[in-house]
C-alpha cells in the first residue's frame, strides 16, 4: 500500500464511524442468512432422521447454486457506490436495476436447470435411498426461490452501495421470523412435512425479494430512474461479475479441497475438521462486515474522484481488520474449554479439534487483513485481480493440502495449510493495494 501520512485523530473517528455504521448492520444481516437453514433444520428434524438427512444434501444444493452467484452483490455494491460518489443517484440507481435484471435472469435459468436434474443431482452428492427421495421433494420445491434469492443478492447491493445496510437487516430479520412461522405451520399444522419446510422458505424468500423492490423502485421513481431491462447494462454486469464469479469458484474449489482432504483423514479428523470450518466460518462473518463496509466506502470515494480519501480509508479499514483478528484470536483460546465440549462429547474428537482450532486462532490476524483488502479491492470494481489472485492461492494450496495424508499428517497440518492459503492471499492482495493500481477514479471504472 501506498505511505500516506498519519491522518488526523478527525478523520480517523469519521472512519471509524462509517464503518461502524455499514459493519454493524451488515453483520447482523450476514448471520441471519444461515440461520434459515438452522430453522428448517430444527424443525424438519422432528420428522425423522431420513428426512432431515435430506434436508442437508438438498439445502447444501441450494446454497452452493446460491453463493456461486454472490458476485451479484459485490459487483452491483462497486458500480453503485461509485456512481452515489459521483453524485449522480438516478445513474446509481438504474446500475442497481440492471443488477436485479441480470439477477433475474440467471435464477430463470438455474431453475429451468435444477427441475429436471434434482434426483440426478441429488444421487451425485451421495443421498441415501431413503434420504434421496425427500431430498429431490425439498430441491425441486425450493428451487423455485432461487430467482427471489438471487434478486436479493442483487438488491442487497444495491442498497449497500447506496451506503443503507439497515435496510437489508430489517429485511433479513423479517425473513428469519417469517420463514420460521412459516415452516412451523405449513410441516405440522398443514400437514404437509417436508414439502412445507419448502414452501415456507419459498414464500419467505419470495416476500423479501418484494420488499427490496418496493425499496428499490420507490427510490427509481423518486430520482427518475427507468426500471426497465438494459440490454447493455446486463450485459456489462455480467462481464464484471466474471472475475468475481472465478474468485468465488476458487474460494470453492480451496474449501471443497480441504474437505475432501480431511474425510481420507479419518472420522474422528472430517467430524472435528466440521467442527472448525464452522467456527471459521462464523469468525469470517464478522470481518466480512467490515468487508463489506469497504466495497461500499471505497466506491464512493473513488466515484468521488478522491483517490486520497480511498487510501486513508483503506489503512484505516485494514488497522480494524487487524484489530478484529486479533481479538477474535483471543476469543477463540480463551473460549475453547467451552466451544470444544459444545460440539462433540468424543474425547478422540476434542483431541484432534483442539491444536487445530489454536491454528486458526493463529491466523485471525491474517485472515482480518485478507478480508478488509479483498472487499477494498471490490469496491474498486479491481475484480479480474481478484480472479487471477484466487486462482494462484488455488493453485498453491491444492498439492500442499493433497500431499498430508500421503506424508502422515493430520488435521492440524490441514489446517497450517489453510493458513497457508491465507497468507499467499494476503501478500497478493497487499502487493495490489500497495501499488496503487487498484485507484481508478470516476463514476465508471
Amino acid at each position: 500500500m501506498t505511505q500516506a501520512p498519519t491522518a488526523p485523530k478527525a478523520l480517523r473517528r469519521r472512519h471509524d464511524r462509517e464503518i461502524v455504521a455499514l459493519a454493524l448492520p451488515a453483520f447482523g444481516a450476514l448471520v441471519a442468512e444461515p440461520l434459515f437453514v438452522m430453522v428448517d433444520s430444527a424443525i424438519v428434524g422432528h420428522l425423522g432422521t431420513p428426512q432431515l438427512a435430506g434436508l442437508g444434501v438438498a439445502a447444501a444444493l441450494l446454497m452452493t447454486a446460491v453463493s456461486v452467484f454472490v458476485f451479484l452483490a459485490y459487483a452491483t455494491t462497486a458500480a453503485v457506490a461509485r456512481r452515489v460518489g459521483a453524485g449522480d443517484l438516478a445513474a446509481a440507481i438504474r446500475q442497481g436495476m440492471d443488477g436485479i435484471w441480470l439477477a433475474l435472469l440467471l435464477g430463470v435459468a438455474v431453475v429451468a436447470v435444477t427441475l429436471p436434474t434434482a434426483p440426478w443431482l441429488v444421487q451425485a452428492f451421495g443421498a441415501s435411498d431413503t434420504a434421496a427421495p425427500y431430498a429431490t421433494t425439498y430441491l425441486r420445491i425450493s428451487s423455485l426461490g432461487i430467482p427471489a434469492m438471487l434478486i436479493v443478492l442483487a438488491a442487497t447491493g444495491v442498497l449497500r452501495g447506496l451506503q443503507d445496510t439497515r435496510t437489508p437487516l430489517y429485511v433479513a430479520i423479517g425473513g428469519f421470523v417469517a420463514n420460521a412461522a412459516l415452516n412451523a405451520g405449513l410441516v405440522y399444522g398443514a400437514g404437509l412435512g417436508i414439502a412445507g419446510s419448502a414452501w415456507g422458505t419459498v414464500i419467505a424468500q419470495a416476500a423479501m425479494a418484494a420488499a427490496y423492490l418496493i425499496v428499490v423502485v420507490r427510490g427509481a421513481r423518486r430520482h427518475g430512474a427507468s426500471l426497465r431491462p438494459d440490454p447493455v447494462g446486463i450485459r456489462a454486469g455480467a462481464q464484471a461479475g466474471v472475475p468475481l464469479l472465478v474468485r468465488t469458484l476458487s474460494l470453492r474449489g480451496v474449501l471443497m479441497i480441504a474437505t475432501a482432504v480431511a474425510a481420507r483423514l479419518g472420522d474422528t479428523e472430517i467430524a472435528a475438521h466440521q467442527i472448525v470450518l464452522s467456527l471459521w466460518s462464523l469468525m469470517a462473518f464478522a470481518l466480512d462486515a467490515i468487508a463489506i463496509a469497504g466495497q461500499s466506502i471505497i466506491g464512493r470515494y473513488l466515484g468521488a474522484g478522491d483517490a486520497d480519501g480511498a487510501r486513508q480509508a483503506c489503512r484505516r479499514m485494514v488497522q480494524w481488520g487487524v484489530a478484529s483478528g486479533v481479538v477474535l484470536g483471543i476469543l477463540v483460546v480463551v473460549s475453547r474449554p467451552l466451544l470444544i465440549p459444545l460440539f462433540s462429547s468424543d474425547s478422540a474428537v476434542h483431541n484432534t479439534l483442539l491444536p487445530a482450532l489454536l491454528v486458526v486462532a493463529v491466523s485471525q490476524p491474517i485472515a482480518g487483513v485478507v478480508f478488509i483488502l479483498d472487499g477494498v479491492l471490490m469496491g474498486a470494481g479491481d475484480g479480474p485481480y481478484l480472479a487471477g489472485a484466487m486462482l494462484l492461492t488455488l493453485a498453491v494450496f491444492a498439492p500442499v493440502a493433497l500431499l498430508i495424508p500421503a506424508l502422515g499428517g493430520g488435521l492440524t497440518a490441514l489446517w497450517w495449510a489453510m493458513t497457508l492459503m491465507m497468507t499467499v492471499r494476503m501478500l497478493t492482495l497487499w502487493l495490489r493495494a500497495r501499488s496503487g493500481r487498484w485507484i481508478v477514479t470516476g463514476a465508471t471504472r
